[in-house]
């Protein structure tokens, strides 16, 4: 499954009866009569949105860019900046969204611009932490096109922080990870942060 922008019937239909039950019992749980008219359809509009911010589990990235790698004699910097993603927290199973910041640098391929897109919603659609889904786009480019470096930038906002715990609503997380000629040319990397518009130094 190249594309990762697969509607949701084309889930598991035992999975998403299983999703469709867990949610009835979910409602009644929290005391709502799931008999009532507004809750009748919700445990399956619920799997089908689960199916859909979960899909990326049926995709290989990898796969992603390599089937558009192509041989090319570049070796500047190419950025693909504020990626939208969403993604949702493994630990309460709440949205975190936000911009990723993707470069690399070639090393005699480069990939389709837009697949850089797709990786990151592949792994973003996923149960994440903003910390691995940053390391897992960065090592997949890596491997899949062996550039001479990848620079990896994330800055989202977390549900989890703002509409529960420490009800923090303005709070960004950043985080970022690099392979090359990023880590080992200090020149290089601040020019990715200064493209970016970032403060991360």
């Amino acid at each position: 499954m190249e594309e990762i922008y697969s509607r949701e019937e084309a889930f598991d239909p035992k999975a998403l009866e299983t999703l469709m039950e867990a949610y009835g019992m979910i409602l009644g749980a929290i005391g709502e009569d799931v008999g009532r008219e507004g809750l009748l359809k919700t445990p399956e509009r619920v799997a089908k949105a689960m199916a859909f911010m979960t899909q990326g589990y049926a995709a290989d990235p990898r796969e992603i860019l390599l089937s558009a790698k192509f041989r090319e004699n570049y070796k500047q910097m190419v950025l693909v900046k504020e990626i939208d993603f969403h993604s949702l927290c493994e630990h309460h199973m709440l949205p975190f969204y936000g911009k990723a910041h993707v470069a690399y640098i070639p090393n005699g391929y480069i990939t389709g611009l837009s697949k850089i897109a797709r990786v990151v919603d592949c792994y973003a659609r996923r149960l994440q932490v903003q910390e691995r889904l940053t390391v897992q786009i960065r090592d997949c480019i890596q491997q899949a096109l062996n550039p001479l470096g990848v620079a990896v930038v994330i800055e989202a906002s977390h549900m989890c922080m703002q509409i529960r715990g420490v009800q923090k609503l303005n709070s960004v997380t950043t985080t970022s990870a690099f392979t090359g000629i990023f880590l080992s040319e200090f020149k290089t990397r601040e020019e990715f942060i200064h493209l970016i518009g970032s403060k991360l130094k």
